[in-house]
């Protein structure tokens, strides 16, 4: 008997399902549509673009209800955070080990894998500084479509006679 695979999104939805009812939370229809929101996108939204999104599906759900759900998440160990320079706080729920490519231009965040980076042995002088609950490498750079837009605006106008 063949068991098909799930899902990204749903295996977090599954995970986030074991979560609550273990810590013995109620698993409301605004927590689920949240938390599907943000499992089902690459994007990495911070809280009022999820509640955004949320509410073309839920005209009722708060911000502070997403907030909330998002702080809650946060404690069950379902869902990252990942901070921006300049920007609020971004969240992810993929907790499988990943690293992240940051666009430094226009904010775009996407997860990469690589066994490699996972195995890097961090210095004892991190360790000094406390204990270690997780680490992942960010990379910055200029993300392709920015990249293009640079070299548009930076090439040489035609003249015209």
């Amino acid at each position: 008997m063949s068991k098909t695979k799930q899902s990204p999104v749903e295996r977090r939805l599954a995970r986030l399902t074991d979560a609550v009812r273990e810590a013995g939370i109620k698993l409301t229809h605004q927590r689920i549509e949240i938390f599907r929101e943000l499992a089902g996108t690459e994007e990495h939204p911070d809280a009022e673009t999820l509640f955004e999104a949320v509410r073309k599906r839920m005209p009722t759900v708060s911000l502070d209800t997403v907030y909330r759900t998002l702080s809650t998440l946060q404690e069950l160990g379902l869902v990252k955070t990942i901070g921006q320079q300049g920007g609020g706080t971004r969240f992810d729920a993929n907790i499988e080990p990943h690293h992240h490519y940051v666009c430094v231009s226009c904010g775009m965040i996407r997860d990469f894998e690589s066994k490699e980076l996972n195995s890097l042995r961090l210095p004892g002088t991190v360790r000094q500084l406390g204990t270690i609950l997780d680490a992942n490498v960010e990379v910055r750079g200029l993300c392709a479509k920015c990249q293009g837009r640079k070299k548009a605006s930076t090439r040489p106008k035609s003249k015209s006679s």
